[in-house]
């Protein structure tokens, strides 16, 4: 496995894969990998020649600093991980190698559509700015025929594909699904900040979706709600940001079940730490 830390040198890396029409896939992530990492990694494998794995923190996406200050970087852990899996390059550049004029921002603003706006993008405001930001970035340095992303991050899948469209980009974006601990936590870099305590009250947020999930032809969605949000706020220790049974295309809460691709959607701070998590309902 080689490390690239320029775009450059990336590129000159890739050419002969490019020349040979080897299919190459990226996984964007901004490390403190987990299993739910390297599981897209395996996915890419199966679908590509070669696979790169970026590792960047962007900053243009964090809408608190302090976020972005105690973001976890374990990088030797990260490049041992993506060792075993037998990941081919991991593209790590630095902040100046993205954002030349950082810290002046570069402008940059497209139509990601209304549900830019929802969801995560009310309490972050102009996070899918940055996300999409930096990714137009990754796929213009890799120019990769596939891409890989978790649906844990549903919402930035979706986001993703519209900026996809927005320029016209000759890829693949594929959403892979979430990978659960044992009891049902959905993995997350974030669940390294959680106390014990915090760790034990996480678990409702993936056993209200579940209730959603297991109920959802039996309740109305009105019922559905009413009973996860009732959990979540009984449990100690959780506040409750959204949860929403929506529209899977455009996040819109849906009034009745006919629609295809309903998801359910939750965010909460559980201690300190926030998290968000969804579950596919039909």
């Amino acid at each position: 496995m080689e490390i690239i830390h320029t775009i450059s040198a990336l590129k000159t890396v890739l050419q002969p894969f490019k020349k040979a029409k080897s299919k190459v896939a990226l996984v964007p992530t901004m490390g403190a990998l987990h299993k739910g990492h390297l599981s897209l990694i395996e996915i890419a494998q199966q679908h590509a020649d070669i696979v790169v794995c970026s590792i960047f923190v962007n900053p243009t996406q964090f809408t608190d600093p302090k976020d972005l200050e105690k973001y976890p970087r374990p990088l030797e852990h990260d490049i041992k991980m993506l060792t075993e899996a037998g990941c081919d390059f991991v593209f790590m550049p630095t902040v100046k190698e993205m954002y030349p004029t950082f810290p002046k921002l570069e402008n940059w603003h497209i139509d990601l559509g209304n549900a830019e706006f929802l969801l995560e993008g009310e309490f972050r405001k102009g996070h899918y700015q940055g996300v999409t930001q930096i990714v137009k970035k990754l796929f213009d340095a890799v120019n990769p025929d596939i891409a890989f992303f978790g649906q844990k991050d549903f919402q930035q899948v979706l986001m993703i594909k519209n900026m996809v469209k927005h320029f016209n980009m000759p890829l693949e974006i594929v959403s892979c699904p979430i990978i659960r601990e044992s009891d049902g936590l959905a993995m997350s870099s974030r669940n390294i900040h959680l106390s014990n305590v915090d760790r034990e009250n996480a678990l409702i947020l993936s056993k209200a979706l579940q209730f959603v999930r297991d109920n959802f032809e039996k309740l109305s969605v009105i019922e559905l709600l009413a009973s996860a949000k009732e959990m979540i706020n009984g449990t100690q220790g959780v506040d409750l940001d959204y949860f929403t049974i929506a529209n899977g295309e455009t996040l819109l809460p849906i009034k009745d079940k006919e629609a295809k691709n309903l998801i359910a959607l939750v965010a909460a701070k559980v201690g300190q730490t926030r998290l968000i998590d969804n579950m596919l309902l039909n």
